[in-house]
């Protein structure tokens, strides 16, 4: 079993959790994450679009977590394994190199979301390239 990819998938897992953590404790949490204080505001006056919009991330970072533990050999496998690897790889190291440039142009949220949320997908997209790339001859 290829202990990066396990990690890969529990990174994914984790902030999945974080985001149901958002959707369930509403504003606070939003606003501590950092979401921007647009969603917090929607969440508090029981606007539905927060949740929608935070589900289809919980949504998107189970299935990459699921992939990460099926290249893993954790789970069983699933279809076109590889090349969604290497494209949640890039998505989540597209993430973080885009966030720093937002630091300075905060788009609604706070320069240290920016940072700190970027800094954790560099990291995230690290350990999936190099699981991806221990397990690349077996996918």
């Amino acid at each position: 079993m290829n202990v990066w990819l396990i990690s890969a998938g529990l990174l994914s897992s984790s902030a999945a959790l974080l985001h149901i953590g958002c959707i369930y404790f509403g504003a606070s949490w939003y606003r501590f994450f950092g979401a921007g204080e647009q969603m917090a505001l929607m969440a508090e006056q029981g606007s539905l679009q927060p949740t929608i919009i935070t589900s289809g991330i919980v949504t998107v970072l189970i299935v990459w977590a699921l992939y990460a533990f099926s290249a893993a050999g954790a789970i069983v496998a699933l279809p076109f394994t590889r090349m969604m690897l290497i494209l949640i790889s890039a998505v989540y190291l597209l993430r973080g190199i885009v966030g720093f440039f937002l630091i300075f142009n905060p788009l609604g949220r706070t320069p240290d979301f920016w940072l700190w949320s970027s800094s954790i997908c560099l990291v995230i997209a690290l350990v999936h390239i190099w699981g991806l790339k221990q397990s690349w001859s077996s996918l």
